[in-house]
């Protein structure tokens, strides 16, 4: 399912991945590890899950894999939100601006995924 143009979701998880990675390290130095850690873990498995769909065995094999990336997108939106609610904690807008983009685009990957084939020449 991989496709020769360039594939910005692939992009996009990706460069979001990076900047969770160093989001994840600010909030280590100022002693938030708890969330550090899970935002850590469910920020950079969007991309991971992503790619692992590409490398998928059937279209409902594809479509599952880009719904656990859904799932992995809502827990970090989660604890994005967290950190921006909390007292305390540094926070990042743009990582929210980041991630409701590749929450749009992977909602419609899966909704067009869903369609029959004939249906999407249309």
């Amino acid at each position: 399912m991989i496709y020769n143009e360039e594939n910005i979701i692939l992009k996009l998880s990706y460069e979001f991945a990076l900047a969770i990675v160093e989001y994840s390290e600010t909030l280590e130095e100022n002693k938030k590890y708890v969330i550090a850690r899970q935002i850590l873990k469910s920020g950079t498995s969007i991309g991971a899950n992503i790619r692992e769909a590409q490398n998928a065995e059937s279209k409902t094999d594809f479509i599952h894999k880009i719904k656990i990336a859904a799932k992995e997108v809502d827990e970090t939106e989660y604890w994005l939100e967290i950190c921006r609610d909390s007292k305390n904690y540094p926070f990042d807008i743009t990582l929210i601006d980041k991630i409701i983009v590749i929450k749009k685009i992977i909602t419609k990957i899966i909704s067009t995924s869903k369609k029959p084939i004939n249906e999407l020449s249309n």
